[in-house]
């Protein structure tokens, strides 16, 4: 193994089998004897994706996962939404560790290489329509990629119905910056955030074109998710009243 490739490890708390990189910093997590369930709650966010698509346009398109952690998201777009499905990793064991110990579908497409490199020298425009980014190394201090140029790449990549969903966190994070970043790439009008977890993951959001949906219309989606996906874990009628947009409309304050 590379010296600048941690080793995969894992550990097993109360039913839940986790992923590590060389440190203590959970990189990923499965329910053993539900494997089907987003075990982690930022996981579950970064799906809050799905509301800026139309309920019944769900399924369509290619999904894309950069950063393959234990899986969830990717099971989930394979086998929930039957979307056909690439994912990019860097590190092999991390693949090897997916197969072997947590259910990465033998269907899904893997790429092994590094995740920015890739999107901008190989992906085809336009290609994408869920597209979920989660980079961490295994000091889980700062998003390993989160220039505007990745973003723009991002956005390149999504067709016109696109959305993609980007895990912050981090010790050495600014949310700030890496939101500026994102709104820089994709137009501030079209970037949105959750409300952070307990554990300081903020989700972002942002389409290429798509706008939030009218409130009725969000709700409604939201709970067209639950009824589909509740036996996945996603508590989906929660996420409506967590989104922020990039730019606040509210009134100013005297």
């Amino acid at each position: 193994m590379s010296p600048e490739l941690p080793d995969a490890t894992l550990s097993e708390s109360d039913g839940v089998r986790f992923l590590h990189l060389g440190s203590i910093w959970v990189q990923g997590a499965m329910r053993i004897r539900k494997p089907q369930v987003v075990e982690l709650l930022y996981v579950q966010r970064m799906l809050a994706s799905l509301l800026w698509l139309p309920s019944e346009r769900l399924g369509e398109g290619r999904a894309l996962q950069l950063g393959l952690g234990a899986g969830a998201i990717t099971r989930f777009t394979h086998k929930a939404l039957k979307m056909p499905t690439t994912v990019v990793e860097l590190n092999p064991q991390v693949v090897d560790v997916g197969r072997s110990w947590f259910h990465l579908p033998a269907e899904v497409e893997v790429v092994l290489a590094d995740a920015g490199r890739w999107l901008h020298d190989e992906a085809a425009p336009q290609s994408v329509r869920l597209l979920h980014v989660d980079l961490y190394d295994h000091e889980a201090a700062a998003p390993v990629l989160d220039s505007e140029a990745f973003y723009a790449d991002c956005r390149r990549v999504l067709d016109d119905d696109g959305v993609v969903s980007v895990n912050l966190f981090g010790r050495n994070a600014s949310y700030e910056q890496s939101a500026a970043r994102i709104a820089a790439a994709f137009g501030p009008e079209h970037v949105w955030s959750l409300q952070p977890t307990r554990e300081g993951n903020t989700v972002v959001v942002a389409t290429r074109a798509l706008p939030l949906p009218p409130h009725d219309e969000l709700l409604a989606r939201a709970a067209t998710l639950e009824q589909r996906y509740g036996a996945f874990g996603l508590a989906a009628r929660k996420w409506p009243r967590m989104v922020r947009p990039h730019l606040r409309t509210d009134p100013p304050t005297r």
